[in-house]
This record gives C-alpha cells, structure tokens and sequence, in this order.
C-alpha cells in the first residue's frame, strides 16, 4: 500500500516555546512526505477546569480541517507499538481517509466530548509526557509510519505476521 497522500494536522494546547523541542519536531516534520501542521491553542486561565476543557474542545476541533479522521492522544488510551499504529494508519487510509486531525490536551487532558467523538484515543506509552515532548514523539512516531507504510529502512522491522 502506497503511503503518500495523507495529510495531517495536530491541534495541540500550549505554546512551545522551547527551541529544542521546537527544533526536533521540525526536524520530523521536514523529513516526512505526509504534509503535517501544528496548529497550537493557548490555553484559557481563570476559569474551572470543566469551562477550559470545554472551550478548548471547540478551538481544537475548529483547528482541524473540516471532514478529518480524528485521534485523540489520552494517557488512558489505547497502546500501540509502532507497527500496529502504522497499521492502524493504513487501514484507515485504505477505507478512504487522507485528512488526519491529532488532538493534544493540555494539563487537564481533553474534554470528554473530543475522547467520545475520536476515531481512536491512542496513547503514546503508561507514563505521563510533558505535552511539548508529546507532540515531537508523535511527529516521530507519524514519521516512522510512513517509512513502515513504505518499506523504507528507518524503521527496520518486517511488515511479516
């Protein structure tokens, strides 16, 4: 299965502003084929928890391009080794998606509603990431699932079951 022609958004709150984690998930960015855009929410303060989890749920979905698959990260959510999450992508893309929208929480996670509304709540291992790092793991991993999807070296393991 070819694997060119997704495209991919992640919506992420916070700002990173660390030029380190900044740099590194450039890095896997520019090296996939698979456009990938990182569309960064700030985070509400001064309100409860509930209004800045709902309010953040709407300026995430609103980042997403209309009609994407969505994929919710959640510490809580469905662990996938490299393989399976490159497998995932395939399947998926062979049933006709190509637009991905990847959601990021901030402190409090997400909304209910996003976890409800996702294709998948995948998370990225059983610890807790800082969410600067969350976002350059997944570039990472996205990229890994491209060179997976295509045969290429990077990854090394065999597509055999």
């Amino acid at each position: 299965m070819a694997a060119a022609g997704l495209r991919i958004t992640i919506a992420a709150v916070g700002r990173d502003r660390a030029s380190s984690t900044r740099d590194l998930f450039e890095a896997y960015r520019r090296r996939s084929t698979w456009p990938i855009r990182l569309v960064e929410v700030a985070p509400r303060r001064g309100v409860t928890a509930e209004r800045r989890l709902a309010d953040q749920a709407e300026r995430l979905l609103r980042a997403l391009p209309e009609g994407a698959l969505r994929v919710a990260l959640d510490e809580h959510g469905r662990q996938l080794d490299s393989l399976g999450f490159a497998r995932q992508l395939g399947r998926w893309r062979e049933a006709g998606a190509i637009e991905f929208g990847f959601l990021i929480g901030g402190p409090d996670g997400l909304a209910p509603s996003l976890l409800e509304q996702a294709a998948a709540v995948i998370a990225l291992g059983a610890m807790t990431w800082p969410h600067r790092l969350v976002r350059v793991m997944l570039a990472e991993q996205l990229y890994r699932a491209e060179t997976i999807l295509t045969g290429h070296p990077y990854h090394r393991a065999g597509l055999e079951d």
